[in-house]
């Protein structure tokens, strides 16, 4: 079957508009979900992306990039397909993307996630005919609990700290998730320090209309000035470095949706795990395939072989789509883990619709 959009060695290609979409091998023209490193990389000749997405991607991929940007929802003509943008609330300026040729729909997803996070633009449900869907976190297990009980978690978590004279160490991915947990920290408790990888990416948030806390450079006069009061973000590429041996004594945490399995946060050596993730939940990815009404589901990006193998169960047309993509924060082995999901999908496996309100709480 000949679909509008297809997986090919350099990655997703509509051959009708002869683009890509994330591609990861030189390409002539290349559409842009999102600014992470694992779907934007500096192979093509030509980008587009989202506005918002654009001041992000042009400091990731150099200035000299040949980038150009629409607006969420507005329509651009690409060799006689219809390209759209719209709101993927991952992080600031993801999007999805709608391609329509001759009354057929397909939208790729990117990276979405559908909790609140006034740090990016709400997730937009767009019908299609086709979907495209990322299962990083595509078992039953890995529902979310609401960001305001995390956050209030992690405020918690420092404070405690400070009244013990530890200084509080957060580790999170430097585009996205250190802004979300920005812009939920309770400054009054202490001053916010950020990792040297973050100030940059933190200022463009801000400059797009983003209203974040007062930060400070996580520098040496920084660390010994506000030791064991201030709470530091900063990429887990830093945890164990001579880098944060200078805020000692302190405790460790980290923010992703993997801490909601115990042995991550053990084989990570922190202090705490907070499960707080920029990706769908286990529900939000059912609800999203049902309220777009796709007909057609690829699965990519994750638990891609478990979640076809359930919606093809559930009576969907369903399909895995091969991806080159390296991990990011929150993609990591246990993704790709095949015996990962053993049990998980018995006969009392939940039906295609969401669980409940209160289902989703347990």
């Amino acid at each position: 079957m000949h679909r509008l959009i297809e997986s090919t060695e350099c990655g997703l290609y509509c051959e009708k508009g002869d683009f890509h979409i994330d591609a990861w091998k030189n390409v002539d023209r290349n559409l842009i979900t999102h600014a992470h490193s694992d779907h934007a990389r500096r192979l093509a000749k030509r980008y587009l992306c989202s506005r918002e997405s654009e001041a992000i991607l042009r400091e990731r991929l150099g200035s000299d990039c040949n980038i150009a940007s629409i607006d969420y929802r507005d329509t651009i003509d690409i060799n006689g397909v219809s390209v759209s943008f719209h709101p993927a609330g991952h992080v600031r300026g993801s999007a999805q993307i709608r391609v329509e040729h001759k009354g057929e729909i397909f939208v790729v997803s990117g990276d979405y996630k559908r909790q609140r996070d006034r740090t990016c633009t709400e997730f937009e449900v767009v019908k299609c005919h086709s979907l495209i869907t990322e299962s990083t976190f595509g078992l039953p297990i890995y529902r979310w609990r609401e960001p305001e009980v995390v956050m209030a978690d992690i405020n918690g978590w420092w404070r405690r700290n400070a009244s013990e004279g530890l200084t509080s160490v957060i580790f999170a991915y430097a585009l996205g998730k250190a802004q979300r947990i920005l812009s939920g920290l309770d400054p009054s408790i202490g001053p916010i320090l950020l990792h040297g990888a973050m100030v940059k990416l933190t200022d463009l948030y801000r400059a797009g209309g983003v209203d974040l806390p007062d930060t400070m450079h996580a520098s040496p006069e920084n660390s010994k000035l506000h030791k064991a009061k201030a709470i530091v973000i900063a990429p887990s590429s830093a945890d164990g470095s001579p880098w944060i041996r200078k805020f000692a004594p302190y405790s460790s945490a980290a923010a992703s949706g993997w801490m909601q399995i115990r042995g991550f946060r053990r084989r990570g050596a922190i202090d705490r795990g907070f499960v707080l993730s920029d990706h769908i939940d286990w529900p939000d990815l059912l609800r999203t395939i049902e309220e777009t009404g796709a007909e057609h589901i690829g699965i990519t990006h994750g638990y891609t072989t478990t979640v076809c193998r359930y919606l093809r169960e559930r009576g969907k047309d369903a399909y895995t789509v091969a991806t080159h993509f390296e991990v990011d924060d929150e993609s990591l082995s246990l993704a790709t883990d095949p015996s990962a999901d053993k049990g998980m999908f018995g006969a009392d496996a939940a039906p295609l619709s969401p669980p409940s309100a209160a289902g989703e709480t347990t």
